[in-house]
């Protein structure tokens, strides 16, 4: 199932994040050993007792790190001239905007766009007054507003990925790796309500099937009759 992560064509597109913090470390650790269980809601619930924004740090990290090495798979596809446009298909266009080094959005190619995006977050993640390293440092008032708009700009790489790039992922073998990537972020995502359905619509489809939506609904309209 991984073989085409060890490919040597292979590359991680930003350099893996390990956690510096023995507390996130063990949590990071924690999550990945439920998430092996095969249960991906007992994955992403908060564990009892343990302290809400530590939870949500360690995950913006395993979580850029996972879409990190998925988007290096097909950096060799993804090129300025393959996608001139960063967008989810036809009907979804992202423009640029970091609010500080690039105020007015700006419209780029796709590589550029990631490339812009991905290195943000690395940004947000190594900023000691967002992330805290040292015990007893709190998190920012804002820290859930923070994570909650990287999470928003994560998701587009995966839009980006599904609508413009899903053939060559199946090229590679890596389809099923890719779900199972995307269904563990996307159930996080709705565990702690951090992208809003509107950002969610060019995958719409995929998430309610993913999450068992569709079958709830014929389901339900199977009973109503």
């Amino acid at each position: 199932m991984f073989s085409f992560l060890r490919s040597g064509k292979n590359k991680t597109f930003k350099p893996i994040k390990a956690h510096k913090k023995e507390k996130r470390k063990k949590l990071s650790d924690y999550a990945k050993a439920t998430l092996g269980s095969g249960n991906m809601r007992s994955a992403v619930v908060l564990p009892k007792g343990e302290d809400l924004n530590e939870w949500l740090a360690v995950n913006t990290v395993d979580f850029f790190n996972e879409i990190s090495l998925l988007y290096g798979t097909i950096t060799d596809y993804c090129t300025p001239d393959n996608c001139p446009v960063m967008n989810a298909g036809s009907n979804f266009e992202y423009l640029w905007a970091d609010g500080v080094k690039i105020r007015k959005p700006i419209k780029c190619n796709a590589p550029e766009y990631v490339d812009h995006l991905m290195t943000w977050v690395e940004g947000q993640l190594n900023d000691e007054s967002i992330f805290p390293l040292q015990l007893g440092t709190p998190f920012p008032k804002n820290f859930t507003s923070i994570v909650k708009t990287i999470f928003k700009r994560l998701f587009r790489v995966y839009a980006h990925i599904y609508h413009s790039h899903f053939k060559k992922i199946i090229g590679l073998g890596a389809e099923a790796h890719l779900n199972t990537c995307f269904k563990h972020f996307i159930y996080f995502v709705h565990e702690f309500k951090l992208i809003s359905s509107q950002e969610q619509e060019p995958l719409k489809e995929l998430i309610d099937a993913l999450m068992g939506k569709k079958d709830k609904e014929s389901k339900n309209s199977g009973k109503s009759k």
